[in-house]
């Protein structure tokens, strides 16, 4: 276990200290422990046992390039951009206005309504914040709502993309852990809506004890609703489409991401926003992002090869057994580590860096790995605005410079209170998370 933990030390120095990316930084300490437990000897340094661990590095490399069902993450990711181009944002907070805004902080309501609804598909939490930010801010701020309200509605309704389904960063652990994408997409359902609700009762808290922090609007009229919804059919239908085929076995999630796409391309072309122009820009911002992510991906596997030669999980697993705690007591500190590790990671890091450490731990004491899955990636949604990092709270402050942001900080903490509250519920009781998968897969 030595030398693993030195690995990890030498790893947060080099992505802390040194500021080296994270996938470069994992791939490295990899490599070189890799070749380290292969054989040193001092006497020539031409000695050190590069091979293995190079050929390790190598077919990690390819193997992560030829994984069929990888291929959902570009696709998902042009589906966003696409959406996104689309101005679909707009129409989504618009129908969530027509239905909430009258209600005191109905505005920020439907914030956190349409945030969910585009996150569901973008399936990216900052993309979220950064959209609706410009979308959402200027009508709160004309009815006179609190900057801190607005704008922590914002941050933490952008948290639901990365639960919400199609969610990349539950692709990414089905990756590293060979659990079923299919499963796992159905899994995060419940838990997105339970989310929702949460922050809904968040906001209905904030204003009953400040009223003046979220006025109410005008109520709109039923055919002013039902225009609403007409102008969002087109992305409600990619939604039920796309995770109806896949909840029905209709179709693969690699399938459904290239009907995605492909739906949302036709949507583009028919609100006329495309061209040849804008379309290389998306494919080329498509591919940029996805290059990131595989580059972070295969530094993450090469990185975990390491640590399971080093025995690090069964070391793990040891000291948990020597020690005569509950399988449920190792959970909890789990997760008190990851909301520590929230303070100073953002989620994809934090994620890449557990996962191959805490799951052969979780697996072998008997607990769900789809369901630990969804824990997972609840408790890294807390960390999006957990200070001091909290990356959707900064991308917030980047989008409205004029907004503090300690005044974020300050307006996150109901948010951030019923993200805690929904990670107890989901830990203490399974069922929410895996009602789904077992009805629709047994």
């Amino acid at each position: 276990m030595t030398i693993a933990l030195i690995s990890f030390a030498i790893l947060l120095l080099l992505i802390v200290v040194l500021r080296i990316p994270l996938a470069f930084a994992m791939a490295l300490v990899g490599v070189v422990g890799f070749a380290w437990l292969s054989g040193l000897t001092f006497d020539n340094l031409t000695t050190f046992r590069w091979h293995g661990a190079l050929a390790m590095a190598s077919s990690r490399v390819i193997s992560t390039a030829q994984e069929y069902s990888l291929s959902v993450i570009p696709l998902f990711i042009l589906m966003g951009n696409l959406v996104t181009r689309s101005g679909l944002s707009h129409e989504l907070y618009r129908a969530s206005h027509a239905f909430l805004g009258h209600f005191r902080g109905g505005l920020s309501m439907a914030t956190v309504v349409a945030c969910g609804g585009f996150s569901a598909i973008c399936g990216s939490s900052l993309a979220t914040a950064a959209t609706m930010a410009k979308v959402a801010m200027p009508p709160m701020r004309k009815y006179g709502y609190d900057d801190s309200l607005a704008s922590a509605s914002i941050a933490a309704g952008g948290t639901l993309g990365i639960l919400i389904p199609p969610s990349v960063i539950l692709v990414i652990y089905g990756l590293l852990t060979e659990s079923s994408i299919r499963e796992l997409f159905a899994a995060g359902f419940i838990p997105g809506m339970l989310g929702i609700l949460l922050y809904l009762a968040a906001v209905r808290y904030v204003v009953w004890r400040h009223p003046e922090k979220g006025p109410a609007g005008e109520r709109a009229s039923w055919p002013e609703r039902l225009q609403a919804l007409k102008q969002v059919r087109g992305i409600l239908g990619l939604f039920v489409l796309v995770m109806g085929g896949i909840y029905l076995g209709v179709f693969t999630p690699t399938e459904a991401a290239g009907i995605g796409a492909g739906g949302a391309f036709v949507i583009a072309l028919m609100r006329r926003s495309l061209n040849l122009r804008v379309l290389f820009e998306l494919v080329n911002d498509t591919g940029r992002t996805t290059a990131m992510l595989f580059s972070v991906v295969i530094g993450a596997l090469i990185f975990s090869n390491f640590i399971t030669r080093a025995g690090l999980p069964e070391d793990l697993l040891a000291l948990v057994t020597g020690l005569g705690v509950s399988p449920m007591a190792v959970i909890l500190v789990i997760l008190l580590i990851y909301v520590l590790l929230g303070m100073v990671f953002e989620s994809l890091s934090m994620l890449l860096l557990t996962v191959p450490v805490f799951f052969p731990l979780v697996q072998s004491l008997g607990f769900d790995p789809v369901w630990f899955g969804i824990v997972v990636v609840v408790v890294t949604e807390i960390s999006l605005i957990t200070p001091p990092v909290g990356m959707n709270v900064f991308v917030l402050s980047a989008v409205l410079p004029d907004v503090k942001t300690g005044t974020i900080f300050r307006g996150i903490t109901p948010f951030w209170c019923a993200d805690i509250l929904r990670l107890v519920l989901i830990t203490s009781i399974s069922w929410i998370s895996l009602v789904l998968p077992r009805l629709l897969y047994g």
